[in-house]
């Protein structure tokens, strides 16, 4: 089926929880003037942890979201999918009693799920025995339940499951809405992803495959260094990111303000290594192909990359392999920046909440930068926007995620 004789996907509210803010303005203010959200853990003891710096939601409070004795029965992940879930719908302006609720569905997904329940619980287990552990400990970890926890605060009878695909999470639940909606299953999708892994247990896993930052302990603002030849890590984040997504249909039917359209989508995978980008790139370069190909677009029309950017040695070079692949010499015309040097990663939030920035890019025409680009690595060389934004008329943005597993996910988002 052809772009032009598809139902058109639009975007029709947006909420996020992170360590630069709770709702769009003050969060996109933050990302938009290259203000950094990384500090010194403090959720839990860092002595013998060789990383010590991540991008703390420090202000969020469950109970503002849910009923205390809901949240005391949910891990923090739902809790902040819940929060971003119910920030978008009050954007978007829904007002489900209105609603043909059996048309609306809710697909967020997390890529590590409840890792703060999994922590406390085996304590338990270990410390008081198996009685002392909690009832709710396995609805809590498992990673549908915040979509369902959503679905059961709006009563929400549409489509509702969870996508599990590390740190593709969040772009792969929006790229399978996009498609529900498509294929005429709903009129309406609460869509994102949510992470909570800023735990002891969460850190020494990652720090024990040495895959975190951790040189810039003494300066955590300075971490997240993407693209930069003194880059040595990933720094955490945690959040969560969540957009309302409508047929177009639907949302001109009942007068919503549309944001931008969910145009491409595409899934590849490296087929290579569980960890490792495929050196050749050739997933992710036939998965930004494949999405500008099902945007009904050409590269030409790209205005802005929203890297995936991990400031790891192996993903940037790869990513900038990537572009090149795939744009040639256009490659060094397109600005290229990677708003995790400000967040941090993620992980299964990080697709949802650059599709943010995405559409932010395209309402405002400000291009966020790539913040402490230093020292140029010369496999890195493309235009990273670095360390001021940059203001630009863009119709179309392209953002990318990579994930443990050799997962590639490649998103396009129009001006409305």
């Amino acid at each position: 089926m052809s772009y032009q004789s598809r139902e058109r996907v639009v975007v029709t509210g947006m909420g996020v929880i992170s360590s630069l803010g709770e709702d769009i303005d003050t969060f996109w203010g933050n990302i938009s003037n290259g203000v950094s959200g990384i500090s010194a853990v403090d959720s839990f003891d860092t002595e013998g942890f060789t990383s010590k710096v991540g991008g703390q939601a420090r202000d969020f409070d469950a109970t503002q979201y849910m009923d205390p004795k809901e949240a005391k029965r949910n891990d923090r992940y739902t809790h902040l999918a819940v929060a971003a879930a119910k920030n978008a719908v009050t954007h978007s302006g829904l007002d489900f009693d209105k609603e043909n609720v059996d048309r609306v569905g809710v697909l967020v997904g997390s890529g590590i799920g409840g890792m703060d329940t999994i922590e406390k619980q085996s304590r338990n287990l270990i410390e008081k025995g198996p009685r002392r552990v909690s009832p709710f400990m396995i609805p809590a970890l498992i990673s549908n339940i915040a979509s369902g926890v959503i679905a059961i605060e709006y009563g929400l009878k549409g489509p509702n499951f969870a996508v599990v695909s590390a740190c593709t999470t969040g772009s792969h639940a929006l790229g399978e809405a996009k498609r529900i909606l498509q294929y005429g299953d709903a009129d309406v999708m609460i869509a994102g992803g949510s992470e909570a892994a800023i735990t002891a247990l969460g850190y020494a896993g990652f720090c024990s495959m040495k895959a975190m930052s951790t040189g810039f302990n003494d300066d955590p603002q300075r971490s997240s260094r993407p693209f930069d030849i003194d880059r040595d890590g990933f720094v955490m984040g945690e959040g969560a990111a969540v957009l309302v997504l409508e047929t177009e249909t639907h949302a001109k039917a009942r007068g919503a303000t549309i944001y931008a359209e969910l145009a491409g989508y595409s899934a590849t995978d490296d087929a290579f290594h569980i960890t490792a980008p495929a050196e050749d790139g050739y997933g992710l370069s036939l998965g930004m192909r494949n999405s500008l190909n099902d945007a009904g677009a050409t590269i030409e029309d790209v205005g802005y990359i929203n890297a995936h950017g991990t400031s790891t040695k192996y993903n940037d070079a790869t990513e900038t392999r990537c572009v090149k692949t795939v744009f040639g010499d256009l490659a060094y015309k397109v600005p290229m920046s990677s708003t995790k040097s400000m967040t941090g990663h993620l992980l299964g939030a990080a697709g949802s909440i650059e599709a943010i920035v995405a559409c932010q890019v395209l309402q405002t025409g400000v291009i966020p930068p790539t913040i402490n680009y230093e020292n140029p690595d010369p496999d890195c060389d493309l235009d990273y926007v670095p360390n001021e934004a940059r203001e630009s008329d863009v119709n179309l943005v392209m953002t990318n995620n990579l994930g443990f597993g050799g997962h590639n996910t490649s998103l396009v988002f129009k001006k409305a």
